[in-house]
């Protein structure tokens, strides 16, 4: 079963209304010495190895991951809960957020199922001084086979452009297909980096048309691909989930349209993109940028004209934001359809 990707026309028609203004737990695994991480052109990265993730691992990103969640609450505040779309019980026992980045949906999702053990992996540990009871933080590689006993109701996933390669996503669905319970949900959002406007005002010299290309052409040079957002469907629903769901948000790049709601997305997507910016560039250009790596220099002034542009009022930006949920089947399924799972695979990956 597949919901309809088309939004409310009426609600996501982009109209601008600008003005200048508008600009202005059972236990705690955290490990101190991947905390240290190393030190690349002043932002700090995580340290299991080099080439982990693109991503940094320090505050100013973090930034940029808090506004991010705050984005998801905006864009879902009409669901009962926003802070998932999977149709997860009432009374969950054991929940994994992969990439848990700052953690705060990991302290949410605690708050709001205090039935469930709430577990949020990352490469790095979370800089967080409080935490639920019910809420676990782990430093780990989830590519690694898993040794987690109990398995779990709900697996989520959000903003991993980057994180794996090809062969990578394949095994991280896998891993996730085996440690779902029967019947449990995974649920993935990504953003996709590539810009649009309706109206023409965001023009083809503009650095901001050329963003999305730009970066995915780094991504595939590094092999880490950026495009997760459309092949993450197709992805997950080979690993062997079942009842797939879609939605497509349109979110405008900063304070211009007029429907309230999305003047607020807008709003606050200018700030994900302003902290975010240069952890989002900076390892990617100086690393493999085209024709030949690009100097910490030369990516601080590319990002000051992006940034003249993204407070540029005139230009009427937006991108979309997908989210993918889905269901491993039961027994009952199978009979249903007189079929049997194919039989599981080992997929390994380079690294």
């Amino acid at each position: 079963m597949e919901d309809d990707i088309a939004v409310d026309p009426d609600y996501y028609i982009l109209n601008e209304d600008h003005s200048p203004e508008d600009f202005n737990s059972e236990t705690t695994s955290l490990a101190s010495e991947i905390s240290k991480g190393r030190i690349e052109n002043g932002r700090r990265y995580q340290s299991m190895k080099e080439n982990d993730y693109w991503s940094p691992a320090d505050e100013q990103q973090f930034e940029s991951l808090e506004n991010g969640h705050i984005l998801c609450l905006v864009l879902d505040h009409h669901q009962k809960n926003p802070l998932h779309r999977a149709p997860i019980s009432s009374s969950p026992k054991h929940i994994l957020d992969i990439g848990t980045g700052r953690g705060s949906w990991v302290i949410d999702m605690a708050d709001s199922y205090p039935s469930a053990t709430v577990r949020g992996v990352d490469i790095f540990p979370p800089p967080v001084s409080w935490m639920p009871p019910n809420c676990v933080f782990e430093v780990d590689d989830i590519l690694r086979e898993w040794t987690w006993r109990k398995p779990f109701d709900y697996i989520h996933i959000r903003i991993l452009l980057g994180a794996f390669d090809d062969a990578g996503w394949s095994l991280a669905y896998d891993r996730c297909y085996k440690g779902l319970e029967p019947g449990g949900w995974i649920e993935q959002v990504e953003f996709d980096i590539n810009l649009h406007s309706e109206d023409g005002s965001l023009k083809p010299e503009h650095h901001l048309s050329s963003w999305g290309k730009n970066m995915i052409a780094c991504g595939q040079r590094a092999g880490r691909p950026l495009t997760t957002q459309s092949t993450m469907k197709a992805a997950i629903e080979k690993a062997g989930f079942v009842d797939v769901h879609e939605h497509v948000y349109k979110v405008p790049l900063g304070p211009w349209a007029k429907n309230d709601l999305l003047k607020e997305a807008g709003r606050v997507n200018y700030l994900v993109w302003t902290s975010g910016l240069e952890g989002y560039a900076m390892w990617l250009l100086t690393k493999f940028g085209a024709p030949e790596p690009w100097t910490k220099e030369e990516v601080h002034v590319f990002l000051a004209s992006v940034r003249k542009e993204l407070s540029d009022p005139s230009i009427h930006a937006y991108q979309y934001v997908r989210r993918v949920w889905a269901r491993k089947p039961t027994e009952e399924d199978s009979k249903a359809k007189g079929e049997t799972k194919t039989p599981e695979v080992d997929i390994k990956v380079e690294k």
